[in-house]
């Protein structure tokens, strides 16, 4: 059976999956411990110039960003290498590639001439806009002055093409006057346990591993089976939001550690889908969803969370976590992202 992807309207481009920060909700299981691996320049052209014609511009226009519409620049975190970052936004907007901005968690934001000259580089290579990265999580490696030196710089700099997410996190540090680094669970003292649920949050990734214990009090778990009736097939086949990473996966969705195939050839990808006899695990996911996965990681000798599952996502990953480690499945990757869980 042959599945076809839908051509990308908006992408994410993983550099590298190294971070400054480990943070516990982390989709992407995203850390300084990676190896670097970024980005080889060649494969930012070949991806990025397969990209051009296809990523839609936000609809206010291809000079302006949102969320879920054109091409962002990720990781990881992107200012690891500022050099990687400046030349495939300069690769991108040689392709015209609209509605460009980079994601960030700021940590390079140590005082306001580096932080202006770093912004203003980039915005002279084509970036469109940025979209600065708080919550609590990030709160934990990264100084509250120097988010704030972000937003003020960036909104500056780029105007409305300045994102804050999540901008209620933001205010509410603000009000609170948050300074410094602040822990997780001291945040959590200060706030209550359902602040997250007030707030977009996935709990998947690292955050079904390292947040078990933390989200207990707050989140019911339930039985795999509760889950068996819920589709997955919109995700894999949704046109939006989509991310490439350094590998040249091409992920579906949030689905960290899930491949549709390489992002290098992304034309032929398109062109030909995918046989899911070769992608078993994908071939469970859009065919019978959830209790087919279920029932085929039963055959490899995975045993159902007595705890129970915080989510659909969690549940999937889990069952990804024990299958990456059975067999080498073409889909399950990058291999790292299943070692840097827990």
């Amino acid at each position: 059976m042959i599945q076809y992807i839908p051509e990308p309207a908006s992408a994410g481009l993983i550099l590298s999956y190294k971070c400054s920060a480990e943070c516990l909700h982390c989709m992407y299981a995203c850390s300084p411990k990676w190896r670097g691996d970024w980005i080889m320049e060649g494969d930012l052209e070949m991806i990025l110039s397969q990209l051009a014609g296809k990523i839609s511009p936000s609809p206010y226009g291809p000079e302006y960003v949102n969320l879920n519409t054109g091409l962002h620049f990720t990781g990881g975190e992107p200012f690891l290498n500022f050099k990687l970052l400046l030349k495939a936004v300069e690769i991108a907007e040689e392709y015209m590639i609209p509605s460009t901005f980079v994601e960030t968690n700021c940590f390079w934001c140590t005082d306001d001439f580096s932080t202006r000259e770093k912004l203003i580089l980039l915005k002279e290579k084509g970036l469109k806009g940025i979209m600065i990265s708080v919550n609590p999580f990030y709160l934990e490696y990264i100084p509250f002055e120097r988010t704030e030196r972000a937003v003020r710089i960036s909104n500056e700099l780029f105007g409305k093409n300045m994102m804050v997410y999540q901008v209620n996190y933001y205010k509410r540090f603000k009000e609170i006057g948050i300074s410094g680094r602040v822990s997780y669970d001291d945040y959590i003292a200060l706030e209550g346990n359902n602040t997250l649920k007030n707030v977009e949050f996935f709990i998947t990734g690292r955050a079904a591993y390292k947040m078990r214990s933390k989200l207990e009090g707050s989140f019911l778990q339930y039985r795999a089976e509760s889950f068996f009736g819920e589709p997955c097939s919109p995700t894999f086949l949704r046109n939006w939001h989509n991310h490439i990473d350094n590998y040249g996966n091409y992920i579906p969705g949030y689905c960290g550690g899930l491949s549709f195939g390489d992002s290098r050839d992304l034309d032929r990808l398109l062109q030909e889908g995918i046989n899911l006899e070769e992608y078993p695990i994908l071939a469970f996911l859009v065919k019978e969803d959830i209790q087919g996965l279920f029932e085929f990681a039963g055959s490899f000798g995975y045993n159902e969370l007595q705890s129970g599952y915080f989510s659909k996502c969690h549940l999937c990953v889990d069952m990804r976590k024990h299958l990456a480690g059975k067999s080498d499945f073409k889909e399950l990757k990058p291999d790292e992202f299943y070692l840097r869980l827990e």
